[in-house]
C-alpha cells in the first residue's frame, strides 16, 4: 500500500487529505499521478501543474523517483514565506 497525501491548496482543491493505493503497477511518482488521474480524471488541471512539488517519505523529489509498497507520497504547492 502507497499512501499519498496532497496538502495547502492543493488538498482543498482536490477536496481530500490523501487516498491510499495498491501498488500494483505503480513504480514512479509519475505512475502515481497517472493512476490518480485515470481514477479522478478532473484531478488532471491540479496534478500536472508545473510548480506542483512532491516528496516521498518526507525527501523532495521528481517524478521519475521510484516508490515501493509502504512509501509515503505527498504533493504539494510550492512553499513561499517571508
Amino acid at each position: 500500500m502507497i499512501t499519498v497525501l496532497f496538502f495547502a491548496s492543493l488538498k482543498e482543491q482536490l477536496g481530500c487529505n490523501g487516498i491510499s493505493l495498491s501498488g500494483a503497477g505503480i513504480n514512479t511518482i509519475n505512475d502515481i499521478k497517472q493512476s490518480l488521474i485515470a481514477d479522478k480524471p478532473d484531478w488532471s488541471k491540479w496534478l500536472h501543474k508545473p510548480n506542483l512539488l512532491c516528496a516521498k517519505n518526507c525527501e523532495v523529489v521528481n517524478g521519475d523517483c521510484s516508490v515501493t509498497s509502504g512509501d509515503e507520497v505527498a504533493f504539494f504547492p510550492p512553499v513561499t514565506g517571508g
